[in-house]
């Protein structure tokens, strides 16, 4: 077998106030292949939005080593850990963080700008076709509905054909009919590109339709 796309070694997680120190993360331990998917599960506050930062390297572990396409992101700078993160990873937020001075086209434009593409403007008019947004191109988020912005945000992380796509929430925004599309659009894209896709979710049917499922309890992997 391969190498793993995502290492996730004895990762433990603590914030210290004055009333003491808190484990948000226990050593978790767990390892996904390229193209997989994976649900991350668990009650609110279980911890499963730190262990997405994380492997994200958005956030910083109190000890442990998470390791991206065989690189140990946290044994680099955060110049090297950002590049990292442009040439691998796409991020779907829950709050979609889109840029409100910006049109679609040009929110989705931003990464492959970011990386010296000549064709970003194609690329992203191309990807924002294929999630049903091809009239919508010139039109700012604030005019747009939560499932347009989240399908801009969805085109945006995948435009780059990132080797692994980290969402938060993805639907948890949305009615129901909007993130049913939202989810088989994510899955759809997970097969053509071969990425891995790892999912922060409430929702057991998402979470059923990934290969793995990780339930996070008290901080722990169970």
């Amino acid at each position: 077998m391969s190498e793993p796309i995502i290492e996730v070694d004895a990762v433990t997680k603590q914030v210290s106030d004055s009333t003491g120190t808190l484990t948000i993360l226990h050593e978790i331990s767990f390892s996904l292949q390229a193209r997989q998917s994976a649900a991350i599960v668990g009650a609110s506050g279980s911890g499963k939005s730190t262990l997405l930062a994380l492997i994200a390297g958005l956030d910083t572990p109190s000890s442990g080593s998470v390791r991206l396409d065989g690189v140990d992101i946290f044994t680099i700078n955060e110049d090297a850990r950002a590049a990292v993160r442009a040439a691998k990873l796409g991020f779907v937020f829950q709050s979609f963080q889109l840029l409100a001075n910006l049109t679609a086209l040009e929110n989705v434009m931003l990464p492959l700008e970011l990386q010296g593409r000549s064709d970003a403007r194609a690329l992203a008019t191309d990807m924002l076709g294929r999630v049903g947004l091809g009239e919508r191109l010139r039109h700012y988020p604030k005019v747009l509905s939560g499932g347009e912005q989240q399908r801009v945000a969805l085109a945006r992380a995948f435009v780059v054909k990132p080797a692994v796509l980290l969402a938060d929430e993805p639907t948890g925004s949305l009615d129901f009919a909007t993130g049913e599309r939202v989810m088989d659009l994510m899955f759809d894209l997970n097969r053509e590109s071969g990425t891995t896709l790892v999912l922060v979710t409430h929702d057991t049917r998402i979470a059923q339709r990934c290969d793995r499922q990780l339930r996070i309890e008290a901080g722990r992997l169970v």
